[in-house]
């Protein structure tokens, strides 16, 4: 486990502000700002946990909403099998019940819930990892995910490049986000050629079993429709192998109502808000301020609603790591308030443009 891992999982809330505000390697003007931000949020985060005191009880909170969530999933998909609800309402609807557990397992990642307990602890991980089985590993994403917050927007951070951070905004850049294997294969030639292979067997291990078996199982099933509706184009009947019976492409159809398209979906909203509110490549190193911009503007309001609010609230976790998902829902009112006031941009779209750079850079 890396040092920042360990520091995580012994930290405690108790630990005092000023630990948390320190930030001696970036301009001086900054760090008065992140320090402001910081101040303000942890306090109003301990505002709230003081009005509401249920919220002491974070694991029971955790493990409710992630059970909840598969209890949505499961009923959902029940009456969709019962034929009491249609394809396209069934889609969108278990993509928002998946997107509270991609904020579970990032909340897990930080040890926010059982901390003390490795047996629940590693239980709740697995539980949200088989309800997203498009994602990677989540004990490998860890690493990843902790060195994304040392340096975010650096590019060593695999995490966020992963996603498309930094690239040119491109119809390529869209079908990237929607297909993160077909991502890695793409930009595989980037990498230096000795460190080629090293990559994609760390990229593969990260991926097995589950999101090994559910793209090999996507591209399958994408490339017959594919080939289907072509050869119905030009009139022509395509000689299918045997085992290609009407029935198994009914149980697929049915797998990519209930499985494919939510998990396509909810992962595709999390990637392209992801990706756009953080800056990449010309930021300072561990500078907060930098690092994300907020993205609350109604026009991201679909993509909000697979991926919880990501684009408005993850900018605080930035600055205060210590809050669960819904604190910052809860949080944000007076976060937004003394991050605007502190330099931190809110909806930059000129970020599409800029292929997410701070700045516009010279031709």
């Amino acid at each position: 486990m890396s040092n920042l891992s360990d520091k995580l999982k012994t930290a405690t809330q108790a630990d005092q502000p000023n630990t948390r505000i320190k930030q001696n390697l970036i301009n001086k003007e900054d760090q008065v700002r992140i320090a402001k931000i910081k101040t303000a949020v942890l306090a109003e985060g301990d505002r709230i946990r003081a009005k509401y005191p249920i919220l002491q009880h974070q694991d029971f909170i955790g493990m409710a909403i992630l059970l909840a969530s598969i209890a949505g999933v499961v009923g959902t998909a029940w009456l969709y099998l019962q034929g009491t609800l249609a394809w396209y309402v069934t889609i969108p609807v278990i993509a928002i019940f998946l997107s509270f557990t991609h904020e579970l397992e990032h909340d897990l990642i930080h040890y926010m819930y059982f901390r003390k307990n490795k047996f629940m602890h590693n239980l709740m991980m697995a539980l949200v990892w088989i309800c997203r089985p498009s994602t990677i590993n989540p004990w490998a994403r860890r690493h990843l995910h902790l060195h994304h917050h040392k340096h975010s927007g650096t590019a060593t951070d695999l995490e966020e490049r992963a996603i498309t951070n930094g690239e040119r905004f491109t119809p390529l850049r869209l079908l990237m986000m929607l297909d993160l294997e077909l991502s890695i294969v793409l930009r595989i030639f980037k990498v230096p050629s000795h460190l080629r292979l090293k990559a994609l067997l760390r990229g593969a291990a990260g991926n097995f079993p589950l999101a090994s078996v559910f793209w090999v199982g996507w591209h399958l099933y994408s490339t017959y429709w594919i080939v289907q509706g072509a050869a119905w184009l030009v009139g022509y009947t395509v000689p299918w192998p045997s085992f290609i019976t009407p029935e198994l492409v009914a149980t697929a159809n049915t797998v990519a109502v209930l499985v494919f398209a939510p998990n396509l979906l909810r992962s595709f909203s999390i990637n392209f808000i992801s990706s756009n509110m953080h800056y990449f490549g010309d930021i300072e190193d561990g500078n907060f301020v930098q690092q994300c911009q907020v993205l609350n503007s109604k026009w991201f309001v679909i993509p909000h609603l697979f991926c919880f609010n990501f684009g408005s609230t993850h900018a605080i976790h930035h600055f205060v790591v210590r809050d669960p998902f819904y604190i910052r829902q809860m949080t944000a009112k007076r976060a937004h308030e003394v991050m605007r006031e502190n330099g931190v941009r809110f909806n930059d779209l000129g970020t599409f443009k800029r292929s997410n750079r701070w700045e516009m850079q010279a031709a």
